[in-house]
């Protein structure tokens, strides 16, 4: 069975007090935001099929992320993960991704590496230097697989022209540009569901 590992995003805070303000100027217009929607993310194991194995763990504290602390959690992981495995990352969760695998040896074999909507560069409204990507990405060429980048032009909340960054670092890397998708928080993904079926 082939796991498909896949990171959640998440905000990343330059001080305490930036996520002080953030939390305070939060606004909540209604109780929809409590009800829980199925997503992307959600129906993986269901669009994958039973040969898939859909691994989804929840890291430290995403409203308020610490490079540290991802690393260390998710290297808590590693020793499950099996030879051929996916690895899936989407917004601070590729963020998290690129720059983990591009300093870090990893310990099994990556089929594939899927970087979603992620933050290249810290010069980024609410990025921090900590989830930035290295000066080099070459580690993670050489280890990360088959590499697939998406990103949408109206994405509000990281720039298009991040993907751009990704391109010119991972120049053999798959880029799937679109124009509709904004944050990619939508219910269904087709396209990297496809991407995964036909590695």
């Amino acid at each position: 069975m082939t796991q498909v590992v896949v990171l959640h995003g998440g905000d990343s805070f330059s001080s305490h007090d930036a996520y002080l303000a953030f939390l305070r100027d939060f606004t909540i217009e209604n109780l929809d935001y409590l009800k829980r929607k199925p997503d992307w993310r959600a129906r993986l194991p269901e669009v994958l099929g039973s040969e898939y194995e859909v691994l989804a763990p929840q890291m430290p504290n995403k409203w308020n992320a610490r490079y540290a602390e991802w690393k260390l959690w998710f290297e808590k992981f590693l020793l499950f993960f099996n030879d051929g495995v996916i690895l899936v990352g989407h917004s601070l969760g590729a963020s998290f991704l690129t720059r983990y695998l591009a300093e870090n040896d990893f310990p099994v074999r990556i089929e594939a590496t899927f970087l979603v909507a992620g933050v290249y560069s810290s010069d980024v409204e609410g990025m921090t230097e900590e989830f930035a990507a290295p000066a080099s990405l070459a580690r993670l060429a050489e280890q990360g697989g088959k590499i697939f980048l998406y990103h949408s032009v109206d994405d509000p909340v990281v720039p298009f022209s991040e993907l751009g960054k990704y391109q010119v670092a991972l120049p053999h890397a798959i880029a799937r540009s679109f124009t509709d998708r904004q944050h990619f928080n939508q219910e269904s993904f087709p396209e990297l569901v496809a991407d995964i079926h036909n590695l």
